[in-house]
C-alpha cells in the first residue's frame, strides 16, 4: 500500500514518517538545512505479513503544491496531518481538495504536536478536523492524535496503517504497464535510475519499454520494488526501474514523463474530460482560460475550451476539451487537477474521457454522445454505448490504446459486445443495418431525381451516406450488398437491380441518329466532337447522352473521344484473337494493319482490351488472357 501524505507546512508529516519508518524523508540538503520539505520524499517500513508500507511524504508550502501533485497520483492512502495547536489552515484545506478531487476515499488523520497542548485543545482539534471532512469522501475517517516527539499515539496509528493495508483489495495487473516518473538521478556502477509509482499492468527485468512521449526506446536492467529488489513490478508499486538504451540518457528524462508498454504509447495536445470547479475556486472558470495542468507527475499549461456553456461555477461540473502546450502522455480515466495560471490556486479536476478528441466539431450532439458513451463505468457498457454513438465507426486500435486495453483484454472485450468489424473498424449491428438501408434510399432517391442516369458513383454514395468513413470500410459494405444482391454495380455506377436508364424523347431521336453514324466506321467511329458538329447538338449534351448510353450498354467508351457500337466490339474481340492465333501475340502494327485505322487509335483500343481483361500487356506486345 502507498500512503501519501497531506497537509499545512510545518505540521510536522515528515516528523511523523520518520516515527513510523525510522527514515527521514527529507533528502536534500537545503531541506536538512531550512526545516521543510522542499521536494518529495520516500520511505518504507516492512510489515508483519512480508509486505511493505511505501509512503510519499509532499511539501506543505503553498508555493510548492506543483511538487505535492506529483506525488499525491497514484497513492492507496492518505494520511492527513494537522497540527493540533494551529488546526485545520489552508494547505490542509487545499491538500484535502485536491485528493477529493483525486477520488481518494480511504485515508485517516494525524493531529500532530499534542504534546505541546492541552487535552481540551486537542478536542477541540479534533472537532475542527472532523467538520473539515464532512462532506468529504474522507468524511468519518479516523483521527489519531500523536506526537511524533516522545511517540505518544504514533503505534496505534502504525497498527491501523497495516490493517488498512491487509484490508487493501489486491489491485489486478490490468492493462499495459505504465509508470509515471517522479524522479531520476544516476547511480554509480548502476546508471540512470527513475521512480514512480505503477498506474497499471507490470514489469519484469528484460522488458523492452518506451520513455514517453519522447517515443525513446529503453531496456529494464534492475527492478527495485516498494525498496526491494524484484524481478517483476506491478501496479500499485512504488518501483525504481534502473533504464539503458542506446538513444537513451539521463537528460532525456523530466518529472512528468512515463515508462510504459509501447501499446500505451499515445502522446496527446487535447483531452476530453469531465471538469469539476471546486466550490472555494472563488469565481466561474470562463472558456479558453489558460490553466495549469497536472496529471500523473506532469505539470504542464494549457487552455480549457469548454464543451458545455461559456462558463463553469464554483462546484458545477461541466465536459471541457483541454488543449496543452506540448504533448502529454494521457489515457482515458487518469484523473487531473488544474490550477490558475500563476499557480497559485487549485481550480478543480477531474478524469479524462477521451485523450483523442477531435480538434473541430467539438461541441456537436453526436459529440456530446460519445462522451457520455465514454463515461459508463463498465467497459462492456462503454464499448457497446460507444459504438452506437458512432455511425461511421470505432476504430478497435484507437479504443483499446485510449482505454489501455492489453490485447488479449481488448479481444476478450470485443467478445463480449455484439459488432460487426471490417479492417479494424467495428460498427454496432445496429448501425451497420442503418447504414445498408441508407444506401439503399440514397439510391432510391438518386434514381427519382435522375432517372436518366444509371446512379451515383461508389465514392459519390459514400459523400452521401457516411463521408468520414474509411473507404475500404464503406467499400466492404458495398461488397455486402452485392453479394446479398441488393445493389448492383454498371461500369462505375451503382444501382438498384431494376433500375434502368429510360432516354427522354428528345435523347432518343438523337441516339437514333447517332446508331447509324457509329455502325458506318465500325472501327473507326466519329469523335464525340464530329458527332457534335454533325447533328448539331452541343458537346456538353453529346457527351452526357453518350456516358449514359454507355452506362446502359447501347456503346462502349473505348477511349476518351470515341465510342463503340457492341457489334463492333464483338468483330474486333474476334480480330484479336485471330491475330493472336496467328502470330501467338497481338502488336499495335498488326493489328492497325487489319483494321484500317491509325496507330494511335489501334493503340487506344488495345488498351481498351487489356482493362477489360481480354488481353494484358508484356513489353510492347498484348496476349490473350
Amino acid at each position: 500500500m502507498i500512503v501519501g501524505t497531506a497537509g499545512h507546512i510545518d505540521h510536522g508529516k515528515t516528523s511523523l514518517v520518520k516515527a513510523l519508518t525510522g527514515i527521514d524523508a527529507d533528502r536534500l540538503k537545503e531541506e536538512k538545512a531550512r526545516g521543510i520539505t522542499i521536494d518529495l520524499g520516500y520511505a518504507y517500513s516492512p510489515l508483519p505479513g512480508g509486505e511493505v508500507l511505501g509512503f510519499i511524504d509532499v511539501p506543505g508550502h503553498e508555493k510548492l503544491v506543483h511538487n505535492m501533485l506529483a506525488g499525491a497520483t497514484g497513492i492507496d492512502f492518505v494520511l492527513l496531518v494537522v497540527a493540533a495547536d494551529d488546526g485545520p489552515m489552508p494547505q490542509t484545506r487545499e491538500h484535502l481538495a485536491i485528493l477529493n478531487l483525486l477520488g481518494l476515499s480511504r485515508g485517516a488523520v494525524a493531529l500532530t504536536k499534542i504534546d505541546r497542548i492541552s487535552e481540551e485543545r486537542a478536542a477541540q482539534a479534533a472537532a475542527e478536523v472532523e467538520a473539515l471532512l464532512r462532506g468529504t469522501p474522507l468524511e468519518g475517517s479516523p483521527v489519531f492524535p500523536l506526537s511524533a516527539v516522545n511517540g505518544a499515539g504514533v503505534e496505534a496509528l502504525r497498527e491501523h496503517l497495516a490493517a488498512a493495508a491487509a484490508a487493501l483489495p489486491p489491485r489486478a495487473a490490468t492493462g499495459n504497464f505504465r509508470l509515471a516518473i517522479d524522479r531520476c538521478f544516476t547511480l554509480s556502477g548502476t546508471g540512470t535510475v527513475v521512480t514512480g509509482t505503477v498506474f497499471s499492468g507490470a514489469v519484469r527485468v528484460g522488458d523492452q519499454l518506451l520513455l514517453s512521449p519522447a517515443g525513446i526506446v529503453v531496456r529494464v536492467r534492475g527492478i527495485h520494488a516498494q525498496n526491494r529488489p524484484a524481478e517483476l513490478g506491478l501496479t500499485g508499486q512504488r518501483c525504481a526501474l534502473n533504464l539503458a538504451g542506446a538513444d537513451f540518457d539521463k537528460d532525456d528524462v523530466r518529472r512528468g514523463d512515463w515508462v510504459l508498454a509501447e501499446p500505451a504509447h499515445g502522446p496527446t495536445q487535447r483531452l476530453d474530460v469531465r471538469l469539476t470547479l471546486l466550490p472555494g475556486a472563488g469565481k466561474a472558470l470562463r472558456h479558453w482560460s489558460p490553466v495549469h495542468f497536472h496529471l500523473g507527475a506532469t505539470d504542464v499549461t494549457a487552455r480549457v475550451a469548454l464543451l458545455e456553456g461559456d462558463a463553469i461555477e464554483p462546484g458545477a461540473s461541466a465536459l471541457a476539451q483541454i488543449v496543452l502546450d506540448r504533448p502529454i502522455g494521457a489515457l482515458r480515466g487518469d484523473r487531473f487537477i488544474i490550477r490558475d495560471q500563476s499557480a497559485s490556486h487549485t481550480l478543480g479536476g477531474g478524469a479524462v474521457l477521451d485523450p483523442f478528441p477531435p480538434a473541430r466539431k467539438r461541441r456537436t450532439p453526436e459529440r456530446m454522445a460519445m462522451l457520455v458513451a465514454l463515461g459508463q463505468k463498465k467497459p462492456e457498457a462503454m464499448l457497446n454505448d460507444v459504438l452506437e454513438a458512432s455511425p461511421d465507426g470505432v476504430d478497435l486500435a484507437r479504443f483499446a490504446l485510449a482505454c489501455n486495453l492489453s490485447p488479449a483484454e481488448a479481444e476478450a472485450l470485443q467478445r463480449q459486445v455484439p459488432l460487426t468489424e471490417t479492417g479494424g473498424i467495428a460498427f454496432a449491428q445496429t448501425v451497420w443495418q442503418g447504414l445498408r438501408q441508407t444506401v439503399l434510399e440514397r439510391l432510391t432517391e438518386a434514381h427519382r431525381q435522375s432517372p436518366g442516369t444509371m446512379g451515383p458513383s461508389a465514392n459519390q454514395l459514400r459523400m452521401q451516406v457516411a463521408p468520414h468513413m474509411v473507404r475500404a470500410v464503406f467499400d466492404r459494405l458495398l461488397a455486402e450488398l452485392y453479394a446479398d444482391k441488393i445493389i448492383t454495380r454498371s461500369g462505375p455506377w451503382l444501382h438498384l437491380p431494376e433500375h434502368r436508364i429510360t432516354l427522354s424523347s428528345t435523347d432518343q431521336l438523337i441516339w437514333d441518329k447517332i446508331a447509324p453514324l457509329l455502325r458506318e466506321q465500325p472501327f473507326q467511329p466519329p469523335r464525340v466532337r464530329d458527332l457534335s458538329n454533325t447533328l448539331q447538338v452541343s458537346e456538353v449534351r453529346m457527351r452526357l447522352l453518350l456516358q449514359q448510353l454507355a452506362a446502359i450498354g447501347e456503346v462502349y467508351r473505348v477511349a476518351h473521344d470515341h465510342y463503340f457500337m457492341p457489334q463492333s466490339i464483338e468483330r474486333l474481340t474476334a480480330i484479336i484473337h485471330e491475330i493472336a492465333a496467328a502470330h501467338d501475340h497481338i502488336t499495335a502494327a498488326l493489328f492497325r494493319d487489319r483494321i484500317g485505322t491509325g496507330r494511335k487509335l489501334a493503340i487506344q483500343i488495345l488498351e481498351f482490351f487489356d482493362a477489360s481483361a481480354i488481353t494484358r500487356r508484356a513489353g510492347d506486345a498484348h496476349y490473350l488472357r
